[in-house]
């Protein structure tokens, strides 16, 4: 197959093609560093925006596995904040499913640009989940808990507060030793932007006045939260899908149920931290995914035929668009 044909001259970043669980394609494009040109390697660690849940949500299904925790405990109960206008009622599922309600310090359905969040409040002041409180803790709720399913990213901080309250460790800290480490990602991690550690891609946005590009170093939070901004590499999110589906870090019955719908909206299935599209009768694909500025990023994983594709673009390429393409020729 001539996967090649597929990826437009301007991309940059990394693709893998897994086809029955063996490596089909895998091929790094453009630079890590621009100026420089430093060029991607396969190696390379790119952030990944959203795609992050789904680590979370892992760990919480994990600590309720183990009992500490129940589908139905609420943010009441859980965390001693002073919740002002917000449902102290709001359960753990619902933060999972995004159908809680809950205020979003970014809500993606009538904001466009991430990085107008820093305006007024500097990106260089969140390194931990506690730091966003700020963003939404005097908001009211969007509607009533339960009532809808709405994307939401202040309930992946939430649950990450909530695995940090349980644990009592830094929610990174806990998924490294809990996530990371089982599954062999040694590239995996959340960093901060002004401590990058080696072989970590910049983020780059077009600058629509000159044409040229910018770093990302202002539009995005400086670490990443429950809500997203894990750097990895393409080999640790293959290593990821791995273990998560052979059980070494869920049972399988807690597993199906990550994998299932669990938002009530047909038309936009979503399960535990992934997204979800109707494969068959009763099947679905799960993919997670991210898009901050200079970020994008799609991993899907075919349980049937053992076979993924994972994009990542340190440009904001349209990684969407080529993942689709790479789907057709792959049937």
């Amino acid at each position: 197959m001539n996967y090649e044909d597929l990826i437009g001259e301007d991309f940059s970043g990394c693709i893998s093609v897994i086809l029955n669980g063996a490596a089909e394609f895998r091929k790094a494009y453009g630079y890590a560093d621009d100026p420089n040109r430093i060029p991607n390697r396969l190696d390379t660690r790119f952030a990944t925006a959203s795609a992050g849940k789904v680590f979370v949500a892992a760990a919480i299904l994990r600590l309720i596995e183990d009992g500490a925790l129940n589908l139905e405990d609420t943010i009441g109960d859980l965390l001693p904040i002073d919740w002002k206008k917000i449902d102290r009622e709001i359960t753990v599922r619902s933060l999972l499913n995004h159908t809680s309600g809950i205020p979003d310090y970014f809500d993606e359905s009538v904001q466009t640009e991430y990085a107008d969040l820093w305006k007024d409040y500097p990106n260089y002041k969140i390194r931990r989940n506690a730091d966003i409180l700020p963003l939404f803790i005097d908001k009211p709720m969007m509607y009533v808990s339960g009532e809808k399913f709405q994307y939401n990213n202040t309930g992946y901080v939430v649950l990450a507060l909530i695995l940090e309250a349980i644990t009592g460790e830094p929610f990174d800290a806990y998924l490294k030793k809990t996530i990371f480490d089982p599954c062999g990602m040694t590239d995996t991690g959340y960093y901060e932007l002004d401590r990058l550690p080696e072989r970590c891609a910049s983020a780059y946005i077009r600058d629509e006045e000159t044409g040229g590009y910018y770093t990302n170093i202002y539009s995005v939070d400086v670490k990443g939260t429950g809500a997203g901004g894990a750097y990895t590499t393409v080999a640790d999110i293959e290593k990821f899908w791995s273990c998560l589906l052979s059980g070494a870090l869920l049972s399988q019955d807690m597993l199906e149920k990550m994998l299932a719908p669990q938002n009530g909206d047909p038309s936009d299935p979503y399960g535990y931290g992934v997204w979800l599209r109707k494969a068959g009768e009763d099947t679905y694909l799960p993919y997670i995914q991210g898009c901050d500025p200079g970020v994008s990023f799609v991993s899907s994983y075919d349980r049937v035929s053992r076979s993924s594709i994972t994009i990542v673009s340190n440009f904001g390429c349209n990684v969407w668009a080529i993942r689709r393409k790479i789907e057709g020729l792959s049937q």
